[in-house]
C-alpha cells in the first residue's frame, strides 16, 4: 500500500512539474513578444524624434525668413522717403 502512496504522489508531482513548464514555456513566449513589441515602438519613437527635429528646423528657418523680411520692411518703412 505504501508503495502505490508513493507512486501516486510522485505522479502527482509529475503532473505539477509538467504544468509549470508549459507555463514557463508559455511565459517565455510572451515575453519574447513583448520584447520585440519594445523594439518596434522604440523604432517607431525615435522616428518620430527624428521627424520632430526635422520640422522644427524648418519652422526655425521660416521663422527666420520671416523676421528678415520684417526688418527690411521695417527698414524701408524708417528710410526718408525721397
Amino acid at each position: 500500500m505504501d508503495s502505490d502512496l508513493v507512486i501516486k504522489q510522485f505522479e502527482d508531482i509529475e503532473r505539477k512539474v509538467d504544468s509549470l513548464i508549459e507555463v514557463c514555456r508559455r511565459l517565455q513566449s510572451t515575453n519574447s513578444e513583448l520584447n520585440q513589441k519594445v523594439s518596434q515602438l522604440e523604432q517607431e519613437l525615435e522616428s518620430k524624434i527624428e521627424e520632430e527635429k526635422r520640422y522644427q528646423a524648418e519652422k526655425d528657418l521660416i521663422r527666420s525668413k520671416v523676421d528678415s523680411l520684417l526688418t527690411r520692411l521695417e527698414d524701408i518703412a524708417d528710410s526718408p522717403s525721397e
